[in-house]
């Protein structure tokens, strides 16, 4: 099932990917979006390993941290990804009963919130990827700018951007993953930052938070 237009976001508040929501039979929210993961099975085809171009930084990028190792460490970090099905299949078990299901209080308050800025992300973020539907890519590509500065945190208008861009440039089975400038041809990147100079600059946990 895909979601070209991003309406789980707009509904729901997702704002980084794999995101789980859980919903009972009545329709009601049990936990509202984070991170899951169906288990610590992580592999890259070797394929992509290969077709992927060596990517460069961003112009403005911030520094990157002195410390190395840092990009992993925010990307693994985080949520028990091992233990996460086991949860789901407690609530499956137990319903309301499970120590895992949220009183619609505690739904609440974990709930993301939306300020104005937030509003006015989602705004522009529409017009972004209908601009970008519509063949006009500075269009787009200005309101994706934007839409970064509203809510920096929102990783799924970092990655849509990123992708459709990188896509856009290498092409191929793996183009949408290339989120960042391929290396030597970093001035034509019209992004403030890019996708690893970004996680590299989190702590670990801060990428994933830790919410089980």
């Amino acid at each position: 099932m895909l979601d070209p237009t991003h309406q789980l976001g707009a509904q729901f508040g997702v704002v980084n990917i794999p995101s789980v929501i859980w919903i009972d039979e009545q329709g009601a929210i049990v936990r509202p979006p984070e991170p899951g993961w169906p288990g610590t099975e992580q592999t890259m085809p070797a394929e992509m390993a290969t077709a992927m171009p060596r990517l460069g930084r961003a112009p403005n990028a911030p520094e990157p941290p002195q410390e190395r190792g840092r990009y992993g460490a925010a990307l693994l970090s985080g949520q028990d990804r091992a233990s996460y099905s086991d949860a789901i299949r407690d609530w499956v078990r137990h319903g309301s009963e499970s120590e895992y299901a949220l009183e619609s209080a505690q739904v609440v308050a974990r709930s993301r919130p939306r300020p104005k800025e937030v509003s006015e992300a989602a705004a522009h973020f529409e017009l972004a990827n209908h601009f970008w539907r519509e063949g006009r890519r500075d269009s787009a590509i200005a309101h994706f700018n934007v839409t970064h500065r509203l809510q920096p945190d929102n990783w799924t208008y970092r990655r849509q951007a990123y992708s459709l861009v990188g896509n856009d440039r290498v092409g191929g089975k793996f183009g949408r993953f290339v989120q960042g400038p391929v290396r030597g041809e970093e001035a034509d990147w019209p992004f403030d930052s890019d996708f690893r100079s970004e996680v590299s600059r989190l702590d670990e946990g801060e990428y994933y938070p830790k919410t089980l």
